[in-house]
């Protein structure tokens, strides 16, 4: 990827030297949106992590305030870059629009960090909470992409990053509230994980969106740049995590897609840069 020209988000909060903190409380769409994600990079049923975390963490202490990364921390040089180019893409998007834009902050944490949606956990990968309005990552989660899901490569980083903001960007437009509503009105776990693979397939779509109009507007690309985010949509599709966690695929559990349907959906945000092409919840076929 060519970050060189891109300007660095300000809007990211460094808590990799704090302490984890632990919450409890009921159980809010925050805690589901993060048992949501952490099957999306673990192939957990969402039912196991929505009974061992809890969303009524309290907030970040008042008397901590937040740092930026330190200067000359590439890892978090990067992230910044590319949250800053989301932040472009997204206010250009939502001006034209005729809506305001809110960037949302993304923490940096290691192990474990408190949030509005519960304590979140370095074994969810990186997540976003609705609550707080903030994207959550643990930087070692590179290294598994790496080495464990075989998707090596800057752009496969950034799309993991494009990913989460395109849940804040469902969040903005209200569209995440209703998936929860219908989810809950359901009363059948079958029926609500098709509306969330529906929910994280248009945030694959939205990241496709991101990846368009970035290049577009910065020429971010370079060749090879796209296979790695493809292989690493693919390298997380629920079909395949399936297979290499249970040996199986049981296709009414799946709360992502497969493999080829995050491919798909993420070339077609790609392939139009326009988020009206995203609408996963009217299409017949996903």
């Amino acid at each position: 990827m060519r970050l060189d020209d891109q300007r660095a988000s300000q809007n990211v909060e460094d808590r990799r030297g704090d302490g984890p903190g632990i919450g409890r409380g009921t159980v809010g769409i925050g805690t589901l949106v993060i048992a949501l994600v952490a099957g999306y990079f673990l192939g957990v049923d969402p039912a196991v992590i929505l009974g061992l975390v809890s969303s009524g963490a309290p907030a970040p202490s008042a008397a901590r305030v937040p740092q930026p990364p330190p200067a000359g921390d590439e890892m978090a040089t990067f992230v910044a870059k590319v949250l800053g180019s989301t932040e472009a893409t997204w206010h250009e998007v939502f001006v034209a629009g005729d809506r305001r834009y809110q960037e949302p902050k993304l923490v940096l944490f290691s192990g474990a960090t408190p949030t509005a949606c519960g304590t979140g956990k370095s074994a969810m990968g990186p997540f976003y909470c609705p609550a707080d309005q903030k994207v959550y990552i643990d930087l070692a989660f590179y290294r598994d992409l790496r080495e464990r899901f075989k998707a090596p490569g800057e752009f496969a980083q950034a799309y993991v990053i494009a990913h989460e903001v395109g849940h804040h960007v469902q969040n903005l437009l209200g569209i995440s509230d209703k998936v929860h509503a219908a989810q809950q009105r359901s009363g059948n776990r079958a029926a609500a994980n098709a509306l969330s693979v529906r929910l994280e397939l248009q945030a694959d779509c939205f990241a496709g969106v991101w990846a368009h109009r970035a290049d577009s507007r910065s020429r971010i690309l370079e060749p090879g740049d796209v296979e790695q985010a493809l292989n690493a949509a693919a390298a997380i599709g629920d079909d395949r995590l399936q297979r290499q966690t249970q040996g199986q695929i049981v296709p009414e559990s799946f709360t992502h897609g497969t493999s080829e349907q995050r491919v798909r959906w993420f070339k077609r945000g790609m392939a139009s840069g326009d988020m009206r092409q995203c609408d996963t919840f009217s299409a017949a076929t996903l």
